[in-house]
C-alpha cells in the first residue's frame, strides 16, 4: 500500500511528547481558510510512497523516538493508507502515536472508530483563525485534544485539552538545501511578519500559508 506524505524529520520536539519521528501526509480537501500548511493541500502522485519503504527510511529515528506524531496534508484523507501506517508503526515503536485532523471529532468516531482504535492521541476539528490561539498544541482554539489510550494519559496531563500554551512558544527549525521549514505552531500572523522581516532584508520568500505556485 502506498500512502502521499509532504515530508518526514526526527527529531520533532514541539508537536507531543518527548522527540518525536513527525510525519506529514500531502493532499488535504479540507482547505481551512488562514492555514499555514498550503504546501500540503494538493494530492500530488508523485509525493506517493510505499509505507514499506517509508518505514524502512526511518528505522533508525523509530528506535529513538518517545512517539510518532501524523499531520498534514489531512490524514483521514487517506483512511486506508492511515489505517495500515499505524498498525505497521505499532509493530516497530513503544511510543505513542498522535494524528492531528482537521475534521470533527463527531465523524471521526463515527467514521473511523477503528482507526482511532490504533493510535494514542487525536487533535481534532479545523482550524479557525478568529477562534483565538491560546491552548497548547492546537492551531485555534476550537480544537479537541482526546487521550484515547493508557499509555497517552501516563505521558500527557489529563487536563491537556484546556491547558493553554506556555509563555515560551518554541518551534523546532530544520535546514533543507535552500530552504528552512518549521515544525510546530507558529504564533497567529507569524508567518507574514517573517515575510516582511526578510523582504527589508532584501530577500524574496515563499511561506507555506501561501498559495502553492503552478510552474509553467
Amino acid at each position: 500500500m502506498h500512502i502521499a506524505i509532504n515530508k518526514v524529520h526526527f527529531p520533532v520536539t514541539t508537536l507531543g511528547y518527548g522527540r518525536r519521528l513527525g510525519i506529514w501526509t500531502q493532499g488535504c480537501s479540507i482547505h481551512c481558510p488562514g492555514c499555514v500548511s498550503r504546501d500540503t493541500w494538493d494530492a500530488l502522485p508523485d509525493h506517493r510512497i510505499a509505507l514499506d519503504e517509508l518505514l524502512s527510511g526511518c528505522a533508525q529515528w523509530l528506535a529513538q523516538a518517545d512517539g510518532v506524531t501524523i499531520s498534514g496534508g489531512e490524514p483521514f484523507d487517506q483512511p486506508d493508507a492511515l489505517r495500515e501506517l499505524l498498525k505497521l508503526l505499532r509493530t516497530r515503536t513503544a511510543g505513542d502515536l498522535l494524528v492531528f485532523s482537521g475534521y470533527p471529532n463527531e465523524r471521526l468516531f463515527a467514521q473511523h472508530a477503528d482507526i482511532l482504535a490504533l493510535a494514542d492521541v487525536l487533535i481534532s476539528e479545523p482550524f479557525v483563525a478568529h477562534a483565538g490561539q491560546t491552548l497548547a498544541l492546537r492551531g485555534s482554539d476550537n480544537q479537541r485534544i482526546f487521550l484515547l489510550s493508557p499509555l497517552a494519559r501516563e505521558r500527557y496531563p489529563t487536563d491537556l485539552d484546556q491547558r493553554p500554551w506556555s509563555p515560551q512558544r518554541q518551534l523546532d527549525l530544520m535546514l533543507e538545501g535552500d530552504a528552512i521549514w518549521m515544525a510546530g505552531i507558529p504564533e497567529p500572523g507569524a508567518m507574514a511578519k517573517l515575510r516582511e522581516k526578510l523582504r527589508a532584508l532584501g530577500y524574496d520568500s515563499t511561506t507555506s500559508d501561501q498559495p502553492v505556485k503552478v510552474r509553467a
